[in-house]
């Protein structure tokens, strides 16, 4: 019998409660400008968000960072709110099944540092440099 047989699967809080868990590991030279992003999660990201990534499938996509990179940012710029990463639960977990050989908290620790990393203005070639997760 499964173990999860009768199990809800990890809820949103649950995702949640492992990012925070991430960002307050961060090395102490990111804590002060980790703090200011909000995390958020949604079972997946809203079609408006999908279109403009020019994403099909809602799966693809786990995370997303939305604001404004801290190597853009100008004293003169007004925010319109928090820089935000989301976290998509549903593509998460549906990653997490089928890839069978890492823990949920690894992978949501991943989709948080990848991020993070976005707000600290990393591109997706500079993160892939250092970060064979997908190898």
């Amino acid at each position: 019998m499964s173990e999860w047989q009768g199990r809800l699967p990890p809820d949103a809080a649950e995702i949640e409660r492992i990012a925070r868990a991430a960002m307050a590991e961060l090395p102490e030279e990111f804590a002060a400008a980790a703090a200011a992003v909000a995390i958020r999660v949604a079972e997946f990201a809203p079609d408006e968000m999908l279109d403009e990534l020019q994403i099909d499938d809602p799966f693809e996509l786990t995370g997303l960072y939305d604001g404004i990179p801290m190597t853009e940012k100008s004293v003169s710029d007004q925010p319109a709110g928090p820089d935000i990463i989301w976290l998509f639960r549903r593509p998460i977990l549906d990653e997490w099944a089928s890839r069978g050989d890492i823990g949920l908290d690894d992978l949501v620790i991943h989709v948080v540092t990848h991020e993070m990393a976005h707000h600290f203005g990393w591109s997706d070639d500079d993160i892939a440099a250092i970060d064979r997760w997908w190898e």
